[in-house]
């Protein structure tokens, strides 16, 4: 009888050995620990150098786990900032090669280690789209692979797992040694969308159903899967509280925002982004799951009061709070009482704060470190950190403001 594997470590520089572990040939996804030549270091371009290199063109962002830093993914490599206040952290640039053109077209980060995932991307990718690989920023080198038969759409990571999303299915491996755990089928998924919880005693994975509007939970500790119907059309976000009770998703109309109970699929509440049709960029819990922030391309960022209770801490009780719980009444039509009668329209709960940027840009958002703060990340390359007041809705004031690509360049407000 072979003994029982031991429970996996946070991954570090020196977690992950290097070893091949075989892959099963019928299987859409392959991996490999084998170690790969590390670039050298007059290759690398750190934050203190001049900043000499060609125009960037910017590919992705992506915010760490806890919203404290954000990745830039470019056509010359990659770069990790710190959320609030803005500074850059550290770059890697990768030079055109036989090896590959530079371009990384997804970075994830594992909170503020030194260890994160690429995809390649852009005209000149570094490495094939089709291959996530695992990046040792102390090494300065890739540690391992994972492949693929077609791109990858997004990747998500735990201190103890890794998650792949492709067009129609998704992976999850154990960090330590790239074992795959676990593959999912999904409806047709362009954007890739999954979240995962970020507390290490809980883990919880959203993702697509195989239904338009339809969420799938994995509450891997408890082995429950449950499939919930959040929408009429396709969901175009989702956001995940940190420990995984609660999610809130946004279909393609991007009118309305539904917070649920992971566990048991109950919808807690219903916000309203407008009245009008929206893409919808993204959705952030804040870390106390009060406040959700939306961004969408009509160049508005909205923050919501979420009237939850989370209960203790690893607790699986969740409930709608009552109004003494909240700090904040979201603001409603005075014409609720009758909400029977009237559309839906008029009973909605709108927004305690929006912050207003160009129409028709993509921007994402997040929760800064301060208190009743955000983040705001454009693919202009603009940053700009907000502040609302809770009792008093209107419009946030900006507080900070940069261009995060060249952040020396004066502020354009």
């Amino acid at each position: 009888m072979s003994p029982s594997p031991s429970p996996p470590a946070s991954p570090t520089s020196t977690d992950i050995s290097a070893e091949t572990i075989a892959s099963d040939p019928d299987s859409e996804a392959g991996h490999s620990l084998s170690a790969i030549p590390p670039w050298q270091p007059e290759q690398l371009l750190d934050h203190g150098l001049a900043r000499t290199e060609p125009p960037t063109a910017l590919l992705s962002l992506s915010f760490n786990q806890d919203f404290t830093c954000f990745a830039i993914a470019t056509d010359l490599g990659f770069r990790i900032c710190n959320s609030s206040p803005f500074r850059e952290i550290f770059r890697r640039s990768f030079p055109f090669s036989s090896h590959g053109g530079g371009g990384i077209g997804l970075v994830q980060m594992l909170f503020r280690c030194n260890i994160l995932a690429l995809v390649g991307g852009g005209p000149n990718p570094q490495y094939p789209p089709n291959k996530v690989m695992i990046w040792d920023d102390h090494q300065c080198q890739c540690i391992g692979e994972l492949s693929f038969r077609s791109d990858v759409k997004s990747v998500r990571l735990r201190r103890d797992r890794i998650v792949v999303v492709l067009l129609q299915k998704l992976f999850v491996y154990n960090f330590v040694d790239l074992k795959l755990l676990h593959e999912l089928e999904t409806i047709t998924n362009p954007k890739g969308l999954c979240e995962v919880s970020c507390l290490t005693n809980s883990f919880v994975l959203i993702c697509p159903g195989l239904q338009k509007g339809q969420i799938r939970v994995e509450h891997y500790a408890s082995k429950r899967t449950k499939f919930i119907m959040a929408h009429d059309s396709r969901i175009a976000a989702m956001a995940l509280t940190h420990d995984g009770r609660a999610m809130a998703t946004a279909s393609i109309k991007g009118t309305l925002i539904r917070v649920f109970n992971t566990l048991d699929g109950t919808l807690l509440q219903e916000v309203r982004r407008g009245t009008d049709r929206a893409e919808i960029h993204s959705l952030a819990f804040s870390s106390t799951a009060q406040w959700l922030a939306l961004s969408s391309d009509k160049g508005t960022v909205h923050v919501f009061g979420i009237k939850i209770d989370l209960g203790s801490p690893g607790s699986n009780f969740l409930q709608i709070a009552t109004e003494s719980d909240h700090s904040l009444k979201s603001p409603s039509s005075s014409l609720s009482l009758i909400k029977g009668v009237l559309p839906k329209y008029f009973s909605s709960e709108w927004s305690v704060a929006k912050f207003h940027l160009q129409e028709g840009s993509h921007h994402i958002v997040a929760f800064g470190h301060e208190e009743n703060t955000v983040v705001i990340l454009g693919m202009d390359g603009s940053y700009s950190l907000c502040k609302y007041d809770p009792a008093s809705a209107g419009e946030m004031t900006r507080l900070e403001h940069c261009n995060f690509l060249n952040p020396d360049l004066p502020s354009q407000i």
